[in-house]
């Protein structure tokens, strides 16, 4: 069985890690030239996946597409997907390359059932001080240790919101699990973003690198998602205008996920929520970004302060994980578990 499918997919793209997309140059052989191929490249659709994720009205808006070209790309990107239904067991054997990235602290990794998964949105909220950029930091070095389940280890991505990466913090974190300090810092691209459409126009360059150096990237991180979108748009009269923006951006990071098997972990902020002290809530503040930013996060995580270094996260919401509570620490390596 497996020589046969290796023949249909070693055309199709390379084995296993590669093949989990596939090059929309392949378009190629279904008459499609490549000027029109290039253009969906540089707006960031680069597998024929992408395609398939991206609207025939959104196709029609890249420059020098007409409809008629869109609609013979359309019908090429169908003849080389499964764009219908597959049963359970066939969609468990591909939910078999999810992997997890490990938190650093074992009693966190329990609670996430391995660490932050990869193919979805991991979300992480609390207020200053609990622990979410030095969660992000954790990560940039465990995400490239090889880990449980024959996870190799790879690449880093890292988009700055709030000016708050420190590769310094790297180096003491490599030191904990004693691995290269310029080799963990060449491993992680850095960015830093000043406006909330900037921070969308790098997704495509994440996209793009992602196709270029594929199945090396395990890692996107965003620190933080809302930071800038709250300054972009004020008030009540932009809100509908600012909750498009990030649903449109929200969508797209689910799709990269989805897209090259990477995980993508996303801090976010809290609001005081004046109206809840008229209910009885016993905290009243909440995650921003409304339901768009909460529908869109696979897992949410709460994080809030503990005693000292102590820190408490809390599962959220999550599809398969039970609302549970675990504590960590916050250490000069980084997150690790903590000490009675």
């Amino acid at each position: 069985m497996k020589t046969e499918d290796q023949v249909v997919e070693g055309d199709a793209a390379f084995q296993d890690d590669e093949s989990f997309f596939q090059d929309i140059d392949l378009l190629q052989k279904h008459g499609i030239n490549m000027a029109d191929i290039k253009k969906m490249k540089s707006v960031g659709i680069c597998t024929v996946k992408g395609i398939q994720m991206t609207t025939r009205r959104a196709l029609c808006n890249i420059k020098g597409l007409s409809e008629a070209k869109v609609e013979k790309i359309k019908e090429a990107a169908g003849k080389l997907l499964n764009v219908g239904f597959q049963t359970a067991f066939e969609y468990s054997t591909r939910r078999r390359q999810v992997f997890h990235i490990t938190t650093g602290s074992q009693e966190f990794d329990k609670l996430l059932g391995g660490g932050i998964e990869s193919m979805s949105i991991t979300e992480a909220f609390g207020e200053f001080r609990t622990g979410k950029t030095q969660l992000s930091h954790t990560l940039c070095v465990t995400a490239q240790l090889p880990g449980a389940d024959g996870y190799s280890g790879g690449k880093v991505i890292f988009i700055d919101t709030e000016n708050t990466f420190r590769p310094d913090r790297l180096r003491d974190i490599a030191d904990r699990f004693n691995v290269d300090h310029d080799a963990v810092l060449d491993n992680v691209l850095y960015a830093r973003a000043y406006t909330s459409e900037h921070q969308m126009e790098l997704l495509d360059f994440v996209a793009a690198k992602f196709h270029e150096e594929g199945g090396v990237f395990k890692l996107l991180i965003i620190d933080s998602i809302m930071a800038l979108f709250r300054v972009d748009f004020s008030g009540r009269g932009e809100l509908a205008e600012r909750q498009q923006k990030l649903a449109q951006m929200l969508s797209r990071l689910q799709k990269i996920s989805e897209e090259y098997n990477v995980a993508v972990f996303v801090t976010n902020q809290m609001t005081a929520d004046p109206g809840a002290g008229l209910s009885f809530q016993a905290d009243p503040k909440k995650p921003i970004g409304g339901h768009i930013l909460a529908h869109a996060s696979t897992t949410r995580l709460s994080l809030r302060k503990g005693r000292g270094e102590m820190r408490i996260v809390k599962i959220f919401d999550s599809p398969d994980m039970p609302e549970n509570e675990a504590t960590f620490s916050i250490t000069p390596g980084g997150i690790s578990d903590a000490k009675e």
